[in-house]
């Protein structure tokens, strides 16, 4: 899927929101891990690449536009 290319400092979807109600959130680090920072209330999630790959509905905006 060409929805499910992202790369360092995107901003994505998940399908299910953050408990304060926020949908979106960057991708702040990279690796076998993927750490994700809510931009609702900053709190960070660490997700193995497989789960977030998974978990992730599309991207929002890329780190290049």
């Amino acid at each position: 899927m060409a929805d499910k290319e992202y790369e360092l400092h995107d901003v994505v979807e998940m399908k299910k929101q953050h408990p304060c109600g926020e949908n979106r959130w960057k991708i702040i680090r990279m690796g076998m891990d993927v750490r994700i920072k809510c931009l609702g209330c900053q709190h960070s999630v660490m997700l193995p690449r497989k789960e977030f790959t998974k978990k992730m509905k599309k991207v929002l905006e890329h780190a290049s536009e």
